[in-house]
């Protein structure tokens, strides 16, 4: 069984013990969060499209830790202007475990 999930303008498939690195929640660890956007949910047979969530459907996560990501350099150069500038960038996350999919 597996779903179709929104959060943070994102979509991912996740599978029941699947472990992702979401946004930033504000959740303590080894709480529970519910998801309710739930796009799709399919089972071995059967497959419930929502439009444009599937009625009743939930994932429930566990929240791991609280994290940053790996630092991603923005580097722009205009060329004979000497003109240049750098910046650095590290994503707040949030690393979670999908202990249920209700559909």
């Amino acid at each position: 069984m597996y779903a179709v999930i929104k959060h943070g303008g994102k979509q991912y498939k996740v599978k029941e013990g699947d472990i992702l690195e979401l946004d930033r929640m504000e959740a303590e660890p080894k709480s529970l969060v519910e998801i309710e956007e739930v796009l799709i949910v399919a089972d071995d047979n059967s497959i419930k499209v929502g439009k444009p969530v599937v009625e009743g459907a939930k994932v429930v996560l566990e929240v791991i830790n609280h994290g940053r990501g790996k630092k991603v350099i923005i580097f722009k150069k205009r060329r004979r202007k000497d003109s240049k500038k750098k910046r650095g960038f590290r994503r707040d996350f949030t690393r979670v475990r999908v202990k249920e999919i209700q559909g």
